[in-house]
């Protein structure tokens, strides 16, 4: 097959794997020659603590990318067909290194981020000036932005008939990998200059985490790794998923996130799976059309980014002041005299992952319990979480806060004793995270203050001392969260009628 181009840039950025990669094998098919990129951008690392478990993750799996590109290149005669590793800004050294190199195209992966979006176009723009093309692939999802519409032609704000439209125009098409390896004779050589090793952790200005320590392999082959492990659980998923002691999830979540894995070939294997009749991955499938449908709201409504997707609710009048600033800060620290929720603050704080049924109820906690600001929260897990994804963060904190698309009804309050009792009833997760509390007894752990002076003396626990008194009376904090959505919807109402009444001034169109 005749080749278009002399020369071509693939750019990684969340897809850090060699195969079923949209872009590299675009590039691919197109280049005769073929090089590949990533770039540690300071625009994103300097916003970043010195300890972030996702950058240990994300430079892992670059050292192992490289390696993949190296053994890949060398299966087709190519040798050192590595990976160029760059320090500084992406929108600088991007289009430098594609000037630099001559190619006549750059090749990358739809980033659906505001911020992303505006990165591309700022690259987009300086390689136009270079006379090199952006070309830009569907990678991260399987169905995008206006891939499923309604009938009418605009995007859903409901998932479960989002969910139907989706399962119904689902084809072997759509899961179906890209076959790099088909065309990876095309790859180059790393000229000199670049082939220096991927600087070292230190070098970028971070320090080693306890990453080593935690279930979370990176890489390829993390997430293959992984991914065999949850092959042998996946028909048992719908069953586990909502106990946070058993191991229940699948913990790719990060490998999403970092592209170590391909959406297709996961939604691929829990749709043959669906169609053998395994409710497990039928579940799990439904978890996967979520992520497509909160990156879809990302991308028709950004507003989201720091606004509520339902207007009235940006009329909440959230606590404010010092009395709240202590709140989210017991909250953050685990110190809210609520097992549940510390135990959950505590998991994600020492391990930078939260089990899903624990981020609703901290969630629901920090909302509807301490009255505080959804962002709050969702800053604070965009800050802690290995697996922090824009689209899916925002989503799952506005549908706690009942303020987002198809969120929970605002009058939906989780009970954190109820929840506590039934995902967890022996108290084992809590137990793991808050040792001062594992001599209670499993009726006694979930409500430490309701235990008898007695029971409390015997397991060694002096509330107040070992462990805090609750900060809130969850029935109080219902009545006043029943008040305060009230008291915004009433207003928005108002608002309507008032406008209904106002006279329209002459000329003034519809």
């Amino acid at each position: 097959m005749d080749k278009e181009l002399d020369s071509a840039l693939v750019w990684f950025r969340r897809d850090l794997r060699a195969d079923d990669h949209a872009a590299l094998y675009h590039a691919l098919r197109a280049a005769r020659r073929v090089w590949c990129v990533f770039v540690f951008d300071t625009d994103i690392l300097q916003t970043l603590p010195r300890r972030d478990r996702r950058v240990e993750f994300i430079h892992a799996s670059v050292r192992e990318l490289d390696e993949e590109l190296r053994a890949l290149g060398a299966r087709h005669g190519v040798p050192h067909a590595g990976l160029v590793v760059l320090h500084g800004r992406a929108t600088e050294e991007i289009p430098r290194l594609a000037q630099a190199l001559h190619v006549q195209a750059v090749y990358a992966n739809h980033d659906y981020e505001p911020a992303a979006r505006q990165r591309d176009a700022r690259v987009r723009g300086r390689l136009a000036d270079a006379g090199i093309v952006l070309h830009t692939s569907k990678d991260q999802v399987v169905f995008e932005a206006d891939e499923v519409l309604t009938g009418a032609g605009s995007p859903y704000s409901v998932f479960t008939p989002y969910k139907t439209a989706w399962l119904k125009k689902l084809a072997p098409f759509y899961l179906r990998a890209y076959p790099v390896e088909r065309h990876a004779a095309a790859l180059a050589s790393v000229p000199d200059a670049w082939r220096a090793a991927p600087p070292s952790l230190e070098a970028l200005g971070f320090e080693r985490t306890n990453l080593h320590e935690l279930r979370l392999p990176p890489g390829m082959h993390g997430a293959a790794e992984l991914l065999v492990d949850f092959l042998e659980r996946m028909d048992r998923y719908h069953e586990t998923r909502d106990f946070p002691a058993l191991k229940g999830p699948s913990y790719l979540s990060t490998h999403l996130r970092f592209g170590t894995v391909s959406i297709r070939r996961l939604a691929r294997l829990a749709w043959e799976r669906t169609q053998a009749g395994s409710l497990g991955a039928q579940t799990w499938l439904s978890e996967l059309i979520w992520r497509d449908f909160y990156f879809q709201v990302l991308h028709h409504h950004p507003h989201v980014v720091d606004h509520a997707f339902r207007p009235e609710y940006d009329r909440i009048k959230w606590e404010h002041g010092k009395h709240a600033e202590q709140l989210f800060a017991a909250w953050c620290e685990g110190r809210t005299g609520y097992p549940i929720v510390d135990a959950a603050m505590q998991q994600l704080n020492q391990t930078g992952y939260m089990h899903n049924r624990l981020r609703m109820i901290a969630a629901s906690f920090l909302t509807k319990d301490l009255g505080i600001d959804w962002r709050w929260g969702e800053r604070y897990f965009a800050e802690k979480l290995n697996d922090y994804d824009l689209a899916a963060n925002n989503g799952g904190w506005q549908w706690a806060a009942s303020t987002g698309c198809d969120a929970q009804p605002y009058f939906r309050i989780f009970n954190p004793v109820s929840q506590s009792r039934k995902f967890d009833p022996q108290g084992r997760f809590i137990r793991r995270y808050l040792p001062q509390l594992a001599r209670l007894s499993s009726e006694a752990i979930h409500a430490p203050w309701q235990a008898r002076p007695v029971e409390l003396q015997a397991a060694g626990v002096a509330l107040g001392h070992d462990y805090p008194q609750p900060i809130v009376s969850h029935e109080e904090a219902r009545s006043r969260t029943l008040a305060r959505y009230g008291a915004a919807r009433d207003g928005q109402r108002g608002q309507r009628r008032q406008e209904h009444a106002t006279p329209r001034s002459p000329g003034v169109e519809d």
